[in-house]
């Protein structure tokens, strides 16, 4: 069982995220969260869109800056949205987050979380795709929701668990975790199989 087996780790949850660091506690895990350094997350153009986060991901472990301990596992993760087409990834300001929630608007969007897995002994990344209903909202809603909530440190400008789910979601195919940033049941299946393939003793 995971979380017997799991003990024996470190684990480092490479993140300033918030939601992610809830979701892993809420997981059983024992970990400690960092902040890693800027990371240049840059892709290469004709890198198909399902590839994208846990590309990125990967750069973000890479850019992890302290040399990792036999039992230590290093957690990074990156999300992305994709509407019409094109990638939203965090807002820079106002009339961005603006741009992003009017395309979500009244559409269908998918959000793609990538994670990468790091020991010193093996590296494995694996990527989740949900996809995304909302409603129409209108502009004073989206004004109402910039105002009021933290749209920029979220890709797409919005947050599922916040107002705009709660008034605008109308279904999601997929994992509603992964929508908040960290697909939770994928994360504990990976990692078991990722300690199991080459356990620390």
């Amino acid at each position: 069982m995971l979380l017997d087996d799991i003990k024996k780790y470190n684990i480092i949850l490479a993140s300033q995220s918030p939601r992610r660091a809830e979701l892993m506690r809420k997981l059983g895990l024992n970990f400690i969260q960092v902040k890693l350094p800027d990371t240049d997350e840059s892709y290469p153009d004709n890198l198909d869109k399902n590839k994208i986060p846990a590309y990125i991901a990967q750069k973000k472990s890479a850019a992890y800056p302290q040399k990792l301990n036999d039992n230590d596992i290093l957690i990074t993760v990156d999300t992305i949205v994709w509407c019409n087409g094109e990638m939203f990834g965090k807002p820079k300001d106002r009339n961005d987050a603006f741009r992003m929630l009017k395309a979500i608007s009244n559409n269908t969007h998918e959000v793609l979380t990538g994670v990468c897995l790091r020991s010193v002994k093996q590296i494995r990344n694996f990527a989740v795709t949900s996809t995304v209903h909302f409603k129409a909202f209108s502009d004073e809603e989206i004004k109402f929701y910039i105002n009021n909530y933290q749209p920029y440190d979220k890709a797409g400008a919005y947050g599922i668990q916040e107002w705009t789910g709660y008034a605008g979601l109308i279904k999601i195919e997929g994992s509603y975790f992964n929508v908040m940033g960290l697909p939770t049941q994928n994360l504990y299946a990976e990692l078991e199989m990722f300690i199991n393939s080459c356990p620390y003793e």
